[in-house]
């Protein structure tokens, strides 16, 4: 993300096209609004328009806005989001769904930010800087023509790529507290969360993003056993992942095989359990598992575990 930033403030004081790219919830909304707010263009608007979100019927009404009498329900004359994002920025979200026709009309007015209102014919100039953003693989959908190669050159001037949180764990804990400070806050509490739930929150595979991150902890804040909700769906994902592969582990390992793999496990889960409740005094749990230190070490260094402070 230090890379993410160093793009923002390279490419903020010009008027480059960007384009963001990442997952659903990686946070490409705030690097869009980052890029305005460092930009020459702060002080003027930010408009965003969600491709997705409106009907392909009247999207091009929605970007370019229409005259009065221009379709059936047009009373009177509206502008469109080019029009009010004049001086400042328009940010396309999700802009692999536009369809193809209105990619074409794009595609001209990023060459000369001049066009027509739906049903009218006088030229209107505009000056915005075009920010997009899309979770799709863009190269595979102009491979399926679904996408104009054209447009997607003259959006990529600059292109920021947004890595997934599972490949960002570090900042999980950072993000967390943030979250968890604001919400409180929010909320009147004084929500703390434990070291094993931040563990957890570490490790937790995070499909939906930064925005799955900030809705679990806001879950943890309004409800008492909101640790306790997000430890539940952890053990549901873990035991639906581990049923999805048990037909073809049985096929493949033989009944031996298999034994000594459940007793590695269950080898393990004693071991956490055990090192968690003494808080990784390693000689208290050499006592309690009736082991010696130096065999405690050694089954620690097989099941790869490390103490909490140092998963994250």
């Amino acid at each position: 993300m230090r890379a993410v930033r160093t793009v923002i403030e390279s490419v903020a004081d010009t008027d480059a096209t960007v384009l963001i790219r990442g997952e659903s919830g990686v946070g490409k909304d705030l690097v869009a609004r980052a890029i305005h707010s460092a930009s020459g263009r702060g002080h003027g608007p930010f408009v965003k328009v969600n491709c997705a979100a409106i009907p392909p019927g009247l999207l091009e009404s929605e970007l370019f806005g229409h005259e009065k009498g221009a379709f059936t329900g047009a009373h009177r004359r509206k502008p469109g989001q080019f029009e009010y994002a004049n001086k400042g920025t328009i940010y396309l979200d999700e802009i692999a769904e536009l369809p193809l026709a209105l990619q074409a009309k794009l595609l001209h007015v990023l060459q000369d930010f001049r066009f027509s209102r739906v049903g009218g014919h006088g030229l209107i100039d505009v000056d915005a800087r075009v920010v997009a953003a899309t979770n799709r693989d863009l190269e595979h959908a102009m491979a399926r023509s679904e996408f104009r190669e054209d447009l997607y050159y003259r959006l990529n001037v600059v292109e920021i790529r947004i890595p997934p949180l599972r490949e960002r764990r570090g900042e999980i804990p950072l993000l967390a507290s943030a979250f968890l400070s604001r919400f409180n806050e929010q909320y009147g509490r004084a929500k703390q969360l434990s070291s094993e739930t931040m563990a957890r929150l570490t490790e937790h595979s995070w499909s939906g993003n930064v925005r799955e991150l900030e809705n679990v902890i806001r879950r943890m804040v309004v409800l008492t056993d909101g640790e306790q909700a997000f430890e539940a769906l952890v053990a549901r994902q873990r035991n639906g992942h581990a049923s999805t592969h048990a037909a073809a582990s049985i096929a493949s390992e033989g009944l031996r095989e298999i034994a000594r793999r459940g007793a590695r496990e269950a080898e393990r889960k004693a071991l956490v359990e055990v090192l968690d409740r003494v808080q990784w005094n390693r000689a208290e749990a050499s006592r309690i598992l009736k082991v010696s230190y130096k065999t405690l070490l050694n089954k620690i260094s097989e099941c790869k575990l490390s103490p909490p402070s140092r998963r994250f």
